[in-house]
């Protein structure tokens, strides 16, 4: 399934708009660096710190709402930073504690579908305790009605960090129970890119913590979840015709900075 030009324009003004946006409010940092800009020319270093500044708001800027553009059209419902809810119960929290702790000793390899099970069986049990509401970087729901819940992760994170991811997906689905416990529920860390292409990306470094095959969804896996077969490949030449396109606007905002 091939992404329609509806949706190619959609994401490419999104791309076009949020990197242009970013450039109207960019400042270059003040501090000076003679020996990089005598080596490597003022513009040079612009340009650095403007890729710098634009990945750490990448996830937010672009990849959420294009992620919400493409899944719309495929998904009854798609909405990006979507509040779950504030309220989970006791019991919950007790389970999730378990089963974080089963993991961490060893005690059992993980298995998304039975800790769901684990988590809804007690969903509605015990104190409901008020906790800060929490958003999910994207919401979707099926035609079957089924929901999936995801963290959009643009970094490389580390075994501790996916220890952490884990205990709030399990916490996501806690939440989402609490108001419909019937609900048929899944939630996942997507990785919009392999970063360690072309080689295959580095799943070992999250086994005995992450369902690999129900928690975890990076680069084609996600993008083709969202769109269909072949959306991936069809979202990059989108970045490329916007990069194309940009291309003399940024020669020429960052030529200002050459002396």
């Amino acid at each position: 399934m091939s992404l329609t030009e509806e949706q190619k324009r959609k994401i490419e003004e999104i791309i076009e708009r949020s990197l242009l946006e970013k450039l109207r409010r960019y400042k270059p940092e003040t501090f000076s660096m003679p020996f990089h800009y005598r080596l490597l020319g003022k513009d040079r270093m612009a340009l650095y710190s403007f890729i710098q500044s634009l990945n750490t708001t990448f996830g937010t800027s672009i990849f959420e709402p294009v992620a919400e553009v493409l899944a719309s059209f495929r998904f009854p419902v798609a909405r990006k930073q979507f509040l779950v809810g504030d309220r989970i119960s006791q019991k919950a929290q007790e389970e999730i504690q378990n089963i974080i702790n089963e993991l961490s000793f060893g005690a059992r390899y993980p298995n998304k579908e039975e800790e769901i099970e684990r988590i809804r069986k007690v969903a509605r049990e015990g104190k409901a305790i008020e906790v800060k509401p929490f958003r999910v970087d994207l919401f979707l729901k099926d035609k079957n009605g089924s929901v999936h819940l995801f963290d959009l992760k643009t970094a490389k994170p580390n075994i501790g960090e996916f220890k952490n991811y884990k205990r709030i997906l399990l916490e996501w689905i806690a939440i989402y129970l609490w108001k419909e416990p019937s609900a048929n529920i899944n939630s996942y860390i997507a990785i919009p890119y392999n970063p360690y292409e072309p080689e295959p990306y580095q799943r070992w470094t999250m086994r005995g913590v992450i369902d690999i095959e129900r928690e975890l969804k990076v680069a084609e896996e996600f993008w083709d979840f969202l769109g269909g077969d072949g959306s991936y490949e069809e979202l990059l030449n989108c970045f490329e015709r916007v990069g194309i396109k940009l291309r003399p606007v940024l020669d020429r905002y960052f030529s200002k900075f050459r002396s």
